[in-house]
């Protein structure tokens, strides 16, 4: 029977991908640059940050790790624009340094927390490059001023189409998450073992009825979404548009009366009914 593969940029899918040891293992591994072998444990933790006080936003994390040195990340996937998506991971990151510490307790407790955003549309217009690294940093000198966070983005449209032999890691894993089409992720899977974990797992978790159920719920979400995005734009621009035209209307009327012309005639320049240019003479007395 044929299946049709779930895409893993849903957020549905991914967080069932990642739910795997040895995938997460070998992710983290390819974006963190650190060895497979030195990631001993990995360990789903709640995604629901606490709510300490009553005016705090409700945090939601796509997938939040716990690394086995304690180190905390956080994966989230966007696929819709969002314009202030620093601002939303810095908060997020933020609470999560926060709630390390309880009253009385040492700052040296605080353990290092990492946001992973997979995003698909362009957040950085000062580069073409798919993958950035930031972490806290002086302006000049460029000492490192924390390592306790750092943040990690890949921008899924700024994907090289074609793959060569000296191909990353990362790079094989972010072709991954864009795929769709069944050729193309045998293709990935058979140039990294971890990868070919993932698509084993997106292979199982597609053939599941319950959760294919619930991964197509996640898609209409999306798509009502944009819809709703899209049409919200399109009234936006119309208004404004309209808004436009009534003020040209009236910048016209204002000249014309200047001018000395008479009301019937800039009637017929501008649109406007005789009352709304007898009001505007009223206005301009």
């Amino acid at each position: 029977m044929d299946v049709k593969l779930m895409k893993p940029k849903i957020d549905f899918a991914f967080k069932e991908i990642m739910m795997d040891d040895e995938v997460r293992k070998g992710f983290l591994s390819a974006v963190l640059k650190i060895k497979p072998e030195d990631i001993k444990e990995t360990k789903i933790l709640n995604t629901y940050l606490r709510k300490k006080h009553k005016n705090d936003k409700f945090g939601i994390l796509d997938v939040r790790i716990l690394m086995n040195d304690d180190t905390e990340i956080d994966v989230e996937i966007q696929l819709m624009v969002f314009k202030a998506w620093t601002s939303r991971t810095l908060f997020y990151v933020s609470k999560m340094v926060t709630e390390q510490i309880e009253e009385g307790e040492d700052y040296s407790e605080i353990k290092k927390c990492v946001s992973i955003s997979i995003l698909d549309f362009k957040l950085f217009d000062d580069t073409e490059e798919f993958y950035s690294c930031f972490h806290l940093r002086e302006d000049t000198r460029n000492t490192l001023y924390s390592d306790k966070i750092e943040f990690h983005v890949i921008e899924l449209p700024k994907l090289p189409e074609e793959l060569k032999e000296e191909n990353s890691d990362l790079l094989l894993w972010s072709k991954f998450l864009d795929a769709e089409r069944e050729e193309e992720f045998k293709m990935l899977a058979e140039k990294n073992v971890y990868v070919g974990k993932a698509y084993s797992k997106l292979q199982n978790i597609s053939m599941d009825k319950e959760k294919q159920l619930e991964y197509t719920a996640r898609q209409k979400e999306i798509l009502d979404y944009n819809q709703l995005m899209k049409e919200f734009s399109d009234a936006g621009r119309r208004e404004g548009e309209e808004i436009g035209e009534r003020n040209n209307q009236y910048k016209t009327a204002r000249k014309s009366i200047k001018a000395g012309l008479p009301v019937g005639l800039i009637s017929e320049i501008t649109g406007l009914t005789i009352e709304e240019i007898e009001k505007l003479y009223t206005d301009m007395e």
